[in-house]
């Protein structure tokens, strides 16, 4: 097992990538060693997508929390690639993924099936997020043309056929797979559709240690998440902290949704929050054996 302990420090075309060590998360094997870093074309392609212009002004202001050329760039994504976004929301990053992989690759968004869902227990929100993202795929066609949906019933999730991704991603999702009761079946969907020698990107927020399982803060503990990917046949290949933020005390109000971007507080409090900004996150890369 290998892992990265700090962020890699990218140039603009991602060429190049500093590792520093620092100590590591409770329980994770301590190793030194280098993130993937693309190749010129790839690292260009990536950067060109991230400078989009279709990309909503409002989530480009984010880019300075999410670190999306960093994170991309560790989990190795690039065009040629298939790869699967678990749950996209509002399409944060189908905005630089489904451009980047266009013409070169393939790019599917895996929402939750709204008519797998119990009428009145969630089935207008899903149906409302799903007609949302697939709106606004085809607000664009130059960029989301080629984007595929994909439906899942969160209580049996298939993702695509097996075998047929390259790479699996998803963005600050855990949580809810845990307070639902989800998390096991989630993995073991991800394994599923990769490839041997697939990749799956997590990125969560990070809580101090292990939660409970009803917890309500929004965070989760690292081992808890490298527990759940290794439940499922993943072996941790690599962490990084392009997403950290050491200013998040993580003992909020309204939890992780008291920090931006749902600043869930009272206006009073507005400043102290956005001079903590967005969570800690923590980053990491598991791949199918």
């Amino acid at each position: 097992m290998r892992t990265v302990l700090a962020a890699c420090a990218l140039t603009v075309a991602l060429t190049a990538c500093t590792v520093t060590t620092s100590a590591p998360q409770a329980g994770a094997e301590a190793a030194e060693t280098t993130a993937p870093v693309p190749a010129q074309a790839e690292a260009d392609a990536l950067q060109q997508a991230i400078a989009g212009d279709w990309r909503d002004p409002a989530n480009v202001a984010r880019d300075r929390y999410r670190h999306p050329a960093q994170t991309l760039a560790f989990f190795g994504l690039e065009p040629g690639q298939t790869v699967v976004e678990i749950t996209p929301g509002g399409g944060w990053y189908a905005e630089i993924l489904a451009p980047l992989l266009r013409d070169n690759g393939h790019y599917v968004a895996a929402v939750v099936d709204p008519m797998a869902m119990e009428e009145g227990g969630g089935r207008d929100y899903q149906q409302r997020s799903k007609t949302r993202l697939e709106e606004k795929f085809a607000a664009a066609p130059a960029q989301f043309d080629q984007a595929q949906v994909v439906a899942y019933d969160p209580a049996a999730p298939v993702f695509g056929a097996p075998g047929s991704a390259d790479v699996v991603v998803t963005f600050r999702n855990v949580h809810n797979w845990r307070s639902n009761g989800q998390a096991e079946g989630m993995f073991r969907g991800f394994f599923d559709v990769l490839k041997p020698g697939g990749v799956l990107g997590v990125v969560e927020h990070r809580a101090e240690g292990d939660v409970a399982d009803d917890d309500k803060s929004g965070y989760v503990g690292q081992q808890q998440v490298i527990a759940m990917a290794e439940a499922a046949g993943f072996t941790l290949d690599a962490t990084s902290e392009a997403n950290a933020n050491p200013k998040d005390t993580k003992d909020h109000p309204n939890g992780v949704w008291t920090l931006p971007p749902s600043n869930n507080h009272d206006d009073a409090d507005d400043a102290k929050y956005q001079a903590i900004g967005e969570s800690d996150r923590m980053t990491l890369r598991f791949v199918k054996p």
